[in-house]
């Protein structure tokens, strides 16, 4: 029917083609899907949460009077560290969500979808980003509960938990790529914790370096996981330089400007 002819619509009135979402957009709306899967899978908190914490009522009780006298003195030296260890080791539930959305089909349609091409990998950081504070709560509630006092007060725990939320995101890329790279997500936890465990207790996460070899010593201080340490335990301390946040940064800094790319780069190239 014309819009003109009697008893016919009004005319019709020309609108603008509305404009493509923005990249960050894209981002949120990813992001939201990553939060549904906490809220419809709640259970799979319960692994990235009871690690670390055995980890920290473990080397607490069981070695902490060997290594510092007593389990007070040992704690406040030691929660800092399995903050950053559990914000590394969390990061590689990253490649595998990858590999099992890949395995499912998810991101060839994601591919063909006119978003920003690199909306879903954001998406699996704020994933990863909610992982981190949640298991990092937890942790430092229970530090709390044990006797642990952050010297440097709210601010101090609120700086710490920025910077372990960096070093998160930075971290993350590594396992995005191993996710892109190989077909299995229990492959990809396999390869990842092959990678990540040598590092994470090569550093001073646990004990001085002062009582290691020289040759073990050189390396625990150059270490990123040890400069990350580093930097936490000055911020929850109250005594952190501003060089010693920013080592603590470098790494996470240089793999996402690395492997960001890289990551767009084999993901369009599948």
């Amino acid at each position: 029917m014309s819009a003109n002819a009697p008893g016919g619509m009004a005319a019709l009135e020309r609108v603008e083609r509305p404009r493509p979402p923005s990249a960050f957009s894209n981002a949120l709306v990813f992001g939201w899907r990553a939060v549904l899967k906490f809220k419809h899978v709640p259970e799979q908190l319960f692994d990235l949460v009871m690690t670390p914490l055995m980890f920290t009522l473990l080397f607490t009780f069981v070695f902490g009077g060997a290594l510092a006298g007593s389990t007070d003195n040992y704690l406040q030296y030691f929660l800092p560290g399995i903050l950053v260890q559990t914000v590394v080791f969390n990061a590689v539930y990253s490649g595998m969500g990858l590999s099992t959305d890949l395995g499912k089909g998810l991101f060839d349609r994601f591919r063909s979808l006119p978003i920003w091409p690199l909306a879903p990998f954001a998406g699996l950081m704020v994933g990863d980003v909610l992982r981190h504070l949640i298991a990092g709560a937890i942790i430092l509630a229970v530090g709390l509960a044990l006797g642990y006092r952050p010297e440097a007060g709210f601010l101090g725990v609120a700086a710490a938990f920025a910077v372990l939320v960096a070093i998160g995101f930075g971290v993350g890329w590594i396992f995005i790529v191993l996710g892109l790279l190989i077909r299995t997500p229990t492959t990809v936890m396999t390869v990842g914790f092959t990678f990540i465990f040598p590092v994470v207790f090569a550093s001073n996460i646990m004990v001085e370096p002062q009582t290691m070899p020289d040759w073990l010593r050189a390396f625990v201080e150059v270490n990123p996981v040890s400069l990350m340490t580093t930097a936490l335990r000055g911020l929850m301390g109250g005594g952190a330089t501003w060089g010693e946040i920013g080592l603590a940064l470098l790494a996470p800094a240089v793999l996402t400007a690395a492997l960001a790319p890289t990551t767009l780069w084999l993901y369009m190239r599948r």
